[in-house]
Parts: C-alpha cells; structure tokens; sequence
C-alpha cells in the first residue's frame, strides 16, 4: 500500500540530502525565516525549500556548492530597504550565505517580514485573471 508523504516527512528529506556544512546552514535559515513569517507555509519544490504566503512564492533556500541563497521572490520591490540583495530579475533578488561563515540574523528575518508585509499589501490574482483595468 502507497502512502502520502507528509510535507515535513518530505522536507526532513531534503535536508538528508544535503552535505553537513549545507545541513547546518539550510536548518539554520528554516529557523529565521519560520520564526519571522510564521504564517508561510513550508514544502520541497524543485528541489529547493520553498515557503508560501496564501499560496504564493515568497522566499525560498536555494543550495550551491560553496553557499546558499535565501531567494525573496519581491526582492526587486525591496531592494531599496535592502542593498544587500543581490540579482538582476525582474522580481527575485537574493541574500548570499556561506558555508561555515555566521549568518546575519536580523538582516534575514527583517527581509522575510518585509516580504510578507508588501505581500499582505499587493492584491494577488490567479494567473491570467484580468484585472479592473483590462
């Protein structure tokens, strides 16, 4: 009998996946971005830990060989709050973090809040809905 793999079944998972120095990290990450937004919802997705606000992409823990990014999705619309983050997209921008180096707490769990904040701002529609204007 098949049965249904739970999301945290899943994400413990994924972080068995991963090398130590990575594991470290990654848990450590998970840590300030669910105690900063404890309102997101957590899940594997392309083999990255994705977290959800109503259901849609707000940050995420994206691997790397030598160091991590914690991808905020409306990082774009952040980054006058935030120069650390980096990227060029139209809308995701990133905080570097390498292995074995410390990790700025309060700079990761202000950008998840503010991420959040301006998603509780921003109406979201699904995708291809017109909107009143059109």
């Amino acid at each position: 009998m098949r049965s249904i793999l739970r999301p945290a079944a899943l994400i413990e998972t994924w972080f068995d996946t991963l090398r130590p120095e990575q594991k470290d990290l990654a848990r450590r990450l998970r840590e300030l971005v669910t105690s900063a937004a404890p309102e997101l919802q957590s899940s594997v997705k392309w083999g990255n830990l994705m977290f959800t606000y109503e259901g849609t992409h707000a940050v995420a823990i994206v691997m790397h060989k030598d160091h991590a990014n914690l991808q905020i999705f409306n990082g774009a619309a952040l980054i006058d709050r935030f120069p650390e983050l980096e990227g060029t997209g139209r809308g995701v921008r990133h905080l570097r973090f390498r292995y074995r180096y410390p990790v700025d707490e309060e700079l990761v769990q202000q950008a998840v809040q503010a991420c959040v904040e301006l998603m509780e701002q921003v109406p979201r529609t699904a995708p291809g809905a017109l909107t009143e204007e059109q």
